[in-house]
């Protein structure tokens, strides 16, 4: 038995909020896990400090699916984001300390590795499409085999996914929400000239992805798809709010653009009917958001019976300590698709310090015992916690709409 000691949260801000858990055991190893949830993140720190931890206090670190089953059904309250970014931080410390007790990079315990290494994909934005094929550029130049253009859209202030920055991108960014205005018409113009600008200065070799980021309407994503079709995108990102799954049945009938969807999911239950029938292409479901990597393993497992690949979301909200988990198993499983990687900043590295490795496009989460990520406690204390909402979207005629 590797008996549970002791465990506690750290909550750090090293540019961005980020909500830790650490588990210690009475042999001396301790594991980390990742609770953070983008604007919501005391939340699961109250849940785990007040709720969780209490439980853990004696169990054997060792018994991983017993203590997931524990509590995801001991809580008679399943399900919802803070609930399973709860259960993934504590799933993620237990492999770790899993891990390190055998001295093995935690993909050996998942049968090894099935490639050499994950394929990610960069994000390239600007405010203009020259800007963002720009940016695009350099990324082919630093080795990225797979690139997410976002552009902003003429007539619109601002746009999902163009930041003022280069490289790092947080959109949560504001005590209080800031407020954007949308349009779906002057969108859906300004999508197909970005990417025939980008087919043209990037050639064919390259991967080049999209994110809709939930705001159209099942017809108007089959228009869109079909449009963009003759540029091959290597998917279309959340298309159309998923919590109907049947609206994804409607896409199908109207574009062969390949569809991934699934960051905001947490559990297999929310893909459930998106797999089954084969409506969508990568399922996008996170470590920290669904789970942890034990639930992750059987959305993928279900997913591989139905030529459904992984494309898991990757975006900053995410600490090294997920982004470690993710690698690990993107490079255990059999249908891994693409991963996600938006760089995170200095601080959050020094704050962070981890064995994974980005080269020629792929990356690799390293032979350390465990994770491979470690937390600089004194340095997190050197960030307080503060206050930022992602912003809410509004229609120019002032209705509230997907963000």
């Amino acid at each position: 038995m590797l008996e549970i000691t002791g465990a506690r949260v750290i909550v750090t801000s090293p540019g961005r909020n980020f909500v830790t858990l650490k588990i210690e055991t009475k042999d001396g190893l301790t594991g980390l896990g990742d609770a953070t949830l983008n604007g919501r993140e005391l939340a699961v720190a109250s849940y785990l400090t007040d709720h969780v931890i209490p439980c853990l206090i004696g169990r054997d670190a060792h018994r991983i699916e017993d203590i997931w089953q524990y509590l995801y059904r001991g809580a008679y309250w399943r399900r919802g984001p803070v609930t399973m970014s709860a259960i993934a931080a504590v799933d993620m410390a237990l492999w770790d300390i899993k891990g390190k007790a055998a001295g093995l990079p935690l993909y050996q315990l998942l049968g090894g590795a099935s490639r050499e290494g994950c394929m990610v994909y960069g994000h390239a934005n600007g405010t203009t499409i020259e800007e963002t094929i720009d940016n695009a550029l350099h990324y082919k130049e630093q080795g990225y085999r797979a690139i997410r253009l976002q552009s902003g859209v003429p007539g619109l202030a601002s746009t999902y996914g163009v930041s003022r920055d280069r490289y790092f991108y947080e959109p949560a960014d504001a005590d209080l929400p800031t407020e954007t205005l949308w349009s779906t018409e002057k969108y859906l113009r300004s999508v197909p000239p970005l990417f025939e600008a980008a087919r043209a200065a990037l050639g064919w070799d390259v991967h080049l992805l999209h994110d809709v980021h939930h705001r159209l309407t099942p017809i108007e994503a089959g228009r869109l798809g079909r449009d963009l079709e003759p540029y091959r995108p290597f998917w279309m990102e959340d298309a159309t709010p998923a919590e109907n799954q049947a609206n994804f049945r409607l896409i199908r009938q109207h574009t062969t653009t390949p569809l991934a969807v699934g960051e905001v999911f947490n559990s297999v239950w929310d893909c459930k009917q998106l797999i089954e029938e084969q409506l969508i292409d990568y399922i996008r479901a996170t470590v920290v958001h669904a789970g942890g990597i034990t639930h992750l393993r059987r959305i993928a497992s279900f997913a591989d019976l139905h030529n459904v690949r992984t494309g898991c979301h990757g975006a900053t909200d995410l600490s090294p300590v997920s982004m470690a988990a993710a690698l690990h198993f993107g490079l255990s499983i059999p249908n891994f698709g693409i991963q996600e990687y938006m760089r995170h900043t200095g601080k959050t590295d020094a704050v962070f310090p981890h064995a994974y490795s980005f080269a020629d496009g792929l990356m690799h989460p390293g032979e350390a015992p465990g994770l491979g990520v470690e937390l600089d406690e004194a340095l997190a204390a050197e960030h307080p916690y503060k206050r930022a909402y992602l912003p809410v979207n509004r229609l120019e005629d002032g209705t509230l709409y997907n963000w």
